[in-house]
C-alpha cells in the first residue's frame, strides 16, 4: 500500500520543526489536522513513528521515513523547478549536511562558494559520528570516517586530514623536554574537543602501545581548543595546516617530533539523481583534493 504523500510531508514537518504545533504553522493547517495525519500514517505503517517529546523525534521505525520524506521533497522541488523552467535561473535548493568541526573550520566552507544555487543547512559532529545523521534522515550528506556506505547512500574517499600533537613551549619544557614522550603521555594533561573526541587517545596509543587516561580538559570549540593548547592548558592534536604556522613561530612545540595521525575522510550522500547534490559533491571533492592528503 503506497504511503500518502501529504501524511509523509506532515511527518517530515513534525520532525523538522520539533512539534505538532510548529508543523501546523509551517503547513498552514490546524494542529488537529497534523495529529490526524500522523495517526493515519502510523496506522498505515503499523508502527509508532514519532515520540511525542519536546522536541518530537522519530522512532527507529520512523527514521527511514524521515529519509524518504527528505528525498521526496528534494526531488519534488527540483522536478517543479525543471517543469517551470526555473532550474538554473537562481532558484536555490536546500541541502542538509553534517561536517566534523575541523573540516568545517578549515577546507569545507570554501567548497560552498562553488555552488551558489545550493543553500546548506550545516550540522556539526565528531567525524566518527556524522554518519548517524545520515541513517536517521537528518542530513542528505556527511563528511565522515565511515568508509562503508550507509544504506541508500554513495560513498567517496576525500583524502586524509593530518593532525600533529602540539604543546605550548612552557608545558613542553615542564613535561616533555629530555624525556621519552611514551612515558609522559599517560600523565600529561590532555585537551579534548568533547567526549566523542578520541584523536588524542589514538595518537598516544601509537607511542605508548596502551590506553591512557590522563587529566583532561574538554574545550568544545575549534578556536577555543587551539587557544587552550597555545595557553599551555594541556597538549592536543591540531590539523597540520593550523599547527604549522605556530610551530614555525615557536608558539607551539611537538612533544613527539616526526609523529602524526592521519584521519581518512569520506563523503557519503543520498543515492539520488539530484542536481543540487551532484553539484555539492563535485565542489566538495574539488576542495578536498587541494586541502587533504
Amino acid at each position: 500500500m503506497p504511503l500518502d504523500p501529504v501524511q509523509l510531508a506532515t511527518f517530515q514537518a513534525v520532525v523538522t520543526h520539533g512539534s505538532f504545533d510548529a508543523a501546523a504553522r509551517a503547513m498552514n493547517v490546524t494542529p488537529s489536522a497534523v495529529s490526524q495525519r500522523i495517526k493515519a500514517l502510523e496506522q498505515a505503517v503499523g508502527q509508532v513513528l514519532v515520540r511525542r517529546t519536546r522536541p518530537c523525534v522519530p522512532t527507529a521505525a520512523g527514521a527511514p521515513l524521515v529519509r524518504l520524506g527528505g528525498q521526496v521533497a528534494l526531488l519534488e522541488q527540483e522536478a517543479l523547478d525543471a517543469a517551470r523552467g526555473t532550474l538554473g535561473d537562481g532558484t536555490r535548493t536546500r541541502v542538509a549536511v553534517v561536517v566534523n568541526a575541523d573540516s568545517l573550520a578549515g577546507w569545507f566552507l570554501p567548497a560552498l562558494t562553488a555552488v551558489p544555487d545550493v543553500l546548506v543547512d550545516l550540522h556539526t559532529d565528531d567525524e566518527g559520528h556524522t554518519a548517524r545523521l545520515l541513517r536517521d534522515g537528518t542530513v542528505m550528506a556527511a563528511v565522515t570516517t565511515e568508509r562503508v556506505a550507509v544504506q541508500g547512500c554513495r560513498v567517496l574517499r576525500l583524502g586524509a586530514m593530518r593532525y600533529l600533537a602540539v604543546a605550548a613551549p612552557a608545558l613542553h619544557a615542564t613535561c616533555f623536554a629530555d624525556r621519552d614522550p611514551a612515558t609522559v603521555f599517560p600523565t600529561a594533561t590532555m585537551i579534548r574537543f568533547d567526549r566523542k573526541d578520541t584523536l588524542q587517545h589514538r595518537f598516544a596509543r601509537t607511542l605508548t602501545r596502551r590506553d591512557v587516561d590522563p587529566p583532561t580538559h574538554f574545550v568544545p570549540g575549534t578556536a577555543a581548543f587551539t587557544e587552550a593548547v597555545r595557553l599551555g592548558l594541556g597538549w592536543g592534536l591540531l590539523p597540520e595546516v593550523v599547527a604549522r604556522p605556530d610551530l614555525a613561530a615557536g608558539r607551539l612545540v611537538e612533544p613527539a617530533p616526526g609523529r602524526h595521525l592521519d584521519v581518512p575522510l569520506y563523503w557519503q550522500y543520498w543515492r539520488l539523481e539530484s542536481t543540487a547534490l551532484a553539484a555539492l559533491t563535485a565542489a566538495v571533492r574539488a576542495a578536498a583534493r587541494t586541502a587533504l592528503r
